[in-house]
């Protein structure tokens, strides 16, 4: 197996790609939400802060390599982990300067109004869509492709 440093192969293009996907994301998801309560406009939100947030997804690129032959739920599991890392720490220094644009704290399954745990099987899903847009290389799968 070969040596990958963290930053190997990570590129401006991935970054870019992953703040825009996630506001995309959060766009429909946002979106869905007021369907479902009966907003005849569809309203979504987001916020210019969640661009670099969601950008941390590149992340996901050299720890894909590392766990590329692993089974998808745990490729799963590691990235919605990854994620909820990602929102708390993120969530915390925001909130401190009175700057963290959501707030779970309504929520039944919530840790300090930052992370939501029942949202897991969505960041899991999210987790393999960036793990498959930032391998694209990896085609049918990752166990099923050979060390170069």
């Amino acid at each position: 197996m070969k040596n990958l440093a963290i930053s190997e192969n990570i590129t401006k293009r991935d970054y870019i790609t992953c703040g825009l996907l996630g506001w995309c994301f959060e766009v429909f998801w946002t979106g869905m939400g007021s369907c479902i309560n009966n907003d005849p406009k569809m309203t979504s939100t987001t916020s210019l802060l969640m661009f670099p947030i969601y950008a941390m997804a590149v992340i996901i690129k050299p720890v894909s390599k590392f766990i590329k032959n692993s089974h998808i739920i745990f490729r799963g599991i590691v990235y919605t982990m990854m994620i909820f890392i990602v929102e708390y720490t993120s969530g915390s220094i925001l909130k401190a300067f009175g700057a963290c644009p959501w707030n779970y704290e309504h929520a039944k399954y919530n840790i300090s109004g930052l992370v939501r745990l029942d949202y897991a099987p969505a960041w899991f899903a999210v987790g393999l869509i960036y793990e498959k847009l930032l391998n694209p290389i990896h085609g049918r799968g990752h166990a099923e492709q050979e060390e170069v």
